[in-house]
């Protein structure tokens, strides 16, 4: 692994730990490895996930920051931009690898991952059937996705 990937994933994750963005807790899934955390997301107030409270895994390649990371809900979730099985992978612009910049901060992927809880990218959806009824039924889609929050994301 090189040196400067290291040091730079250590340091962002102190910075996020210390100062995490608003509504998340991250740690490691195993203190020996600094690529793989655990990420507990709160579902923002304004959204239809507020009380729910969703486990993602974020994975974070050898090459970093030269290849973006990987970011999936572990906790299921009724969102246009999630697949709907067990991986729960996540559809974010900026984490294709002809949209990332070695610049990108993971604090950066954390808060996009939130305010997209706040605003689905139904152009950009990855559950095309979701991303339809969010488009065109948009009180169905809030009663749905409160539906799987109580279902999946309560408190466990």
């Amino acid at each position: 692994m090189a040196a400067g990937g290291h040091k730079r994933i250590v340091k962002e994750l102190s910075e996020v730990t210390g100062d995490p963005p608003a509504g998340t807790k991250v740690r490691l899934v195993d203190e020996s490895d600094v690529h793989i955390w655990e990420i507990l997301m709160d579902g923002p107030e304004q959204s239809p996930y507020s009380g729910g409270h969703f486990k993602l895994l974020l994975t974070l390649p050898k090459e970093y920051p030269f290849k973006p990371p990987v970011l999936n809900f572990q906790t299921k979730i009724y969102h246009p931009n999630v697949s709907n099985d067990d991986k729960g992978s996540m559809c974010l612009g900026m984490l294709r690898s002809d949209e990332w910049k070695p610049p990108n901060k993971l604090s950066a992927v954390l808060n996009y991952a939130r305010n997209l809880l706040i605003e689905p990218n139904p152009d950009d959806a990855v559950e095309g059937g979701i991303a339809e009824q969010y488009k065109s039924d948009r009180r169905g889609f809030e009663k749905t996705a409160k539906e799987w929050v109580k279902k999946y994301a309560g408190k466990s």
